[in-house]
């Protein structure tokens, strides 16, 4: 009769998978809430996965209908950021979109459109962190 019981709890190894499986790998604080791969700074929410938390692309809020399934993030009220799955979004939700999916050091999960451009615009802008130009055109600096 015990054996169906779920010997899961906030620090179990199924919860760590789950944590792995939608991205929930972000540094902890007080370390910066830049991505380790391109070194962007983004948006760290804390997940319902006790310890992680994932790195969400600032300034981006999308209708939750317009993002694949799997791909969808929401804050819940408590400020945590959650994964939606295969749930169907309730009318007029929107949702964040993780920047695992549109880091351009990363190779692309999937080629939606979208997140496509985004991880285009993502690469530009982390050229621009490390590829600044030698001449910056400043007169009487040279």
């Amino acid at each position: 009769m015990g054996d169906t019981e779920s010997t899961s709890g906030p620090d179990s190894t199924d919860n760590a998978f789950h944590a792995l499986l939608e991205g929930a790998i972000a540094p902890r604080p007080p370390a910066p809430p830049d991505c380790p791969f391109c070194d962007l700074p983004q948006d760290r929410y804390s997940t319902h996965y006790e310890g992680h938390w994932v790195l969400l692309e600032p300034r981006i809020i999308v209708p939750a209908p317009t993002v694949p399934p799997r791909r969808r993030w929401i804050i819940t009220p408590d400020g945590a950021a959650m994964n939606l799955w295969d749930a169907e979004p309730l009318p007029g939700t929107q949702c964040r979109i993780a920047h695992r999916t549109v880091c351009p050091y990363l190779q692309p999960e999937d080629p939606w459109p979208w997140t496509t451009a985004l991880r285009q615009e993502n690469e530009r802008r982390a050229q621009r962190l490390f590829n600044l130009p030698e001449d910056r055109g400043l007169s009487g600096t040279g």
